[in-house]
């Protein structure tokens, strides 16, 4: 008979529904709850991505660290068996300290006894303004709900140590930003068949831009999913300022900028609307880049996803090559995080610029999975 006895949290007055917090209340193995946090310098060297996932349906919690700077992405994973503290976020050599709710978190990867050249740091990432939600989201295949999540978003400072390949790099004040989301519900993990749905209802094409961005007095998150017409499924342009009611933005349109040949963006304008309907132009140009599909656990990686069974005490380490798009040709059709530096009203501010466009995109142009920005052949 499974263990089924309370657990610690369900001590504390935090229950949504008549359950153990021991139990998500949906049967869907698709339930999940994690955040990632995106380091990176503002001299456009490094962009570090750590995250960790919880899936109660599936029994797995699983955690990842990716740095991509110079051509290269270093990875580290971990994934166990879900246990009974929820409070202890960590997974072999990965672990998250919530030192302050909403304020402080320590993030730690300890180093590999038989890799000593690979990476590992200790930072504390410090939150600059408050967290901010975003639109509820949630998608659709047919008639199917196949996503639904709550996600909020921050930005703050990142200070500590980071090693890579035995040479220490202390993060300076001021030099680093970091960016943060958290987010759950649920959303596909791999292991299930689409059905009739799938088949019948294909995805013919996927934009997507998210952009948290952090200027010395205001934080600003743009967000857009576009489905193949150009139709907008999610939408949000806010501003958050200390002593200030947050300010929405209007309806965010992005002129992107791709790399001839490809879809990777080079720089982006991202019209917006301020006081009075004044329009106001959010410049981006894209620093390091780090596809989601290599190390971090995100589809369509084709040697390790989220929430699935590894065994117990599972890690892995590995070398990724950037240099190369045509070694990892699957990670261009799938989401990719973009270290950014971005103008606005004659500031300079730091963020991330996460994009992702494969298949028919109509406003921008692309008329299915091989189409590309001009200037290049298509791929096959």
């Amino acid at each position: 008979m499974a263990d089924d006895r309370p657990i610690a949290l369900d001590e504390y007055p935090v229950h949504q529904v008549p359950l153990s917090m021991r139990h998500v209340a949906t049967g869907d193995r698709n339930a999940y709850d994690r955040c990632i946090f995106q380091v990176f310098d503002h001299a456009g060297t490094a962009l570090l991505l750590t995250g960790l996932g919880v899936y109660p349906n599936t029994g797995v919690i699983d955690a990842y660290a990716t740095l991509s700077g110079g051509g290269t992405l270093l990875a580290v994973r971990a994934s166990d068996a879900l246990g009974d503290d929820r409070t202890r976020l960590a997974v072999g050599p990965l672990h998250i300290t919530v030192e302050e709710p909403l304020r402080r978190f320590r993030l730690h990867c300890a180093a590999a006894p038989d890799d000593p050249q690979g990476l590992s740091f200790d930072l504390v990432w410090s939150a600059a303004f408050p967290a901010l939600w975003e639109p509820h989201h949630t998608q659709r295949r047919g008639g199917r709900l196949t996503l639904e999540a709550c996600r909020f978003v921050q930005a703050g400072t990142v200070t500590g140590t980071l090693t890579v390949r035995g040479i220490t790099t202390t993060l300076a004040p001021g030099e680093w930003t970091g960016t943060r989301d958290r987010s759950w519900g649920t959303r596909p993990i791999p292991g299930e068949d689409g059905g009739r749905a799938a088949d019948e209802h294909p995805t013919e094409g996927f934009h997507w831009l998210w952009c948290p961005v952090r200027f010395e007095d205001r934080f600003l998150m743009v967000l857009l999913q576009e489905d193949a017409d150009g139709h907008r499924t999610l939408n949000d342009a806010v501003e958050v300022r200390e002593g200030h009611p947050d300010r929405q933005l209007g309806w965010p349109q992005a002129d992107i900028a791709y790399t001839p040949g490809t879809r990777h963006p080079e720089s982006a304008v991202i019209h917006l609307a301020g006081a009075a309907r004044k329009p106001l132009e959010l410049h981006a140009r894209t620093l390091v880049s780090s596809p989601l599909a290599l190390g971090a656990g995100y589809p369509p990686a084709d040697d390790w996803q989220h929430g699935t069974w590894q065994g117990r005490g599972w890690s892995d380490r590995r070398t990724y090559d950037l240099a190369d798009p045509a070694a990892h040709p699957r990670a261009a059709y799938g989401v990719t995080d973009h270290s950014a530096r971005f103008t606005l009203e004659g500031q300079t501010g730091y963020g991330v610029f996460e994009h992702g466009s494969f298949g028919r995109h109509e406003p921008s142009g692309f008329t299915g999975y091989g189409s590309v920005a001009p200037g290049g052949e298509a791929r096959s």
